[in-house]
């Protein structure tokens, strides 16, 4: 039976806490490839400190994306509880890009920049279970394109993180134009067959 981990003295958990305020602040800003010196230095500790807690940088995302990532089932709970199955859809699209957005971090963990945080991947493929359904259900009214799949998916949101990551600090809302064009070719009265 494995031993229960000894609790962190208070000095420790401290510093614990400041490290994953600054990850979680950092990465926002800069991205999950942002250096870790700078998630030491703003939380006022030493990079042998930061090693001593995360002594890799999928440690730290696995301790602070899960939570964060956890708004998905939110977001997928509302498209499912409207009941306008394609209202649904695309208001999980906006809420999954706004989501990308407003996070830097959010947007590569999403985007699966960094597959080796086994945590973030399990909220990922939960995420996609999710959006499976919403698809299907569009898809069952009649409303979404038949021919769109969840890999179809994973391709929009790794196209959106790129446009989000180019787009941020000059046009933030590029997405959103970029978005309606995507959302009026996925109607079904609008579909035309891809020869791929």
């Amino acid at each position: 039976m494995a031993a229960e981990p000894k609790p962190l003295r208070a000095d420790a958990a401290r510093n614990r806490r400041k490290l994953l305020d600054a990850a979680t602040e950092v990465f926002g800003e800069r991205g999950l490839d942002a250096p870790l010196e700078h998630i030491a230095r703003r939380a006022g500790v030493s990079i042998g400190t930061l090693y001593a807690h995360f002594p890799t940088r999928e440690a730290f995302f696995d301790a602070i994306f899960p939570e964060r990532l956890a708004v998905l089932d939110r977001i997928a709970d509302a498209a499912m509880a409207d009941p306008d199955p394609w209202r649904g859809f695309v208001a999980f699209l906006e809420g999954l890009f706004t989501l990308q957005a407003e996070d830097h971090g959010l947007n590569d963990a999403l985007a699966r920049r960094f597959p080796d945080a086994t945590e973030v991947a399990e909220v990922c493929h939960r995420g996609a279970r999710h959006a499976e359904r919403i698809i299907n259900r569009a898809k069952e009214s009649g409303r979404l394109r038949a021919d769109f799949e969840l890999s179809d998916l994973t391709a929009l949101t790794w196209a959106m993180s790129q446009v989000i990551r180019e787009s941020a600090d000059s046009a933030p809302d590029t997405w959103r134009r970029c978005l309606a064009f995507v959302v009026d070719g996925l109607r079904a009265e609008a579909a035309h067959p891809i020869g791929l």
